[in-house]
């Protein structure tokens, strides 16, 4: 399904600053038009990172609604309404961007209908919405279960390691094997030095890998990580920020005809 805007994905293995690049780009494309915040990560860190206080997740729902007895919901609605109804009541809404939260992954039951239901109620909330961010789980499963099939862009995040890399490259190979398109794939490498830097384009280049952007090593995220403040409130001329803004305006530049109604 096609949106009216932008759909972008956030992938990268776990510790590599997934949820900061994640809620920086909640905080820079919440400046152009409206944005729907996903966080499709059981861990759930980027409500925190946003300075949202999150009441119900996704996965509490589903499991209250898989608990319920089927003679126990009114006559005139199935569980399939019932969950639609309560998974837009828990939307978090905020003056410049609304948050959903997944919560935890499944339980030992099957949930494919639910997340079937689950896929095609966000598909319909976001088509209201400009731009679309999904912070993903780490790792790889959010390709094999297909819940990022939607998305335009798909941007894998690494550290300044040569396993952040391979794991770049295995997301753009796996989204091929089971046939998820994005218009783009591309890759951020945060927390990289002057050192690293020369090590990091090398590498890219090797495994034919688009890195789009660095983002510099800057000791004020591990600053705000340790007193729990929002990344929001990182000073707009902070290293990190002003380059993943960089990165971020080019790749709105580049799907500019998603963003013809908001005259970007």
């Amino acid at each position: 399904m096609r949106r009216k805007g932008l759909t972008i994905a956030v992938s990268g293995k776990g510790g590599t600053g997934k949820t900061m690049l994640s809620s920086l780009l909640v905080g820079y494309f919440s400046k152009f038009g409206s944005v729907f915040a996903i966080d499709a990560d059981p861990d759930s860190n980027l409500p925190d990172a946003l300075g949202v206080n999150v009441k119900k997740d996704v996965g509490l729902v589903r499991e209250e609604i898989l608990d319920i007895r089927s003679d126990k919901t009114p006559p005139s609605m199935t569980k399939k309404d019932l969950f639609e109804m309560e998974l837009l009541q828990i939307i978090e809404e905020g003056s410049k961007f609304d948050l959903l939260a997944m919560g935890r992954s499944e339980g030992a039951g099957c949930y494919c209908t639910i997340n079937h239901i689950l896929r095609d109620v966000i598909d319909t909330k976001a088509m209201n919405y400009d731009t679309v961010i999904i912070d993903c789980e780490a790792g790889l499963e959010h390709l094999s279960r297909r819940t990022t099939r939607g998305a335009d862009v798909m941007i894998v995040v690494t550290d300044a390691t040569k396993k952040g890399i391979l794991t770049a490259k295995r997301v753009k190979e796996l989204s091929k094997e089971v046939n998820i398109e994005f218009d783009k794939i591309v890759v951020v490498a945060n927390k990289v030095t002057p050192d690293t830097r020369p090590i990091m384009e090398e590498l890219g280049k090797e495994n034919d890998l688009d890195v789009i952007g660095y983002i510099p090593f800057d000791p004020i995220i591990s600053q705000f990580d340790a007193l729990g403040k929002s990344i929001l409130e990182l000073p707009q001329d902070s290293p990190c920020v002003l380059a993943a803004y960089e990165i971020f305006g080019r790749i709105k530049s580049e799907m500019g005809d998603k963003y013809k109604k908001m005259g970007g």
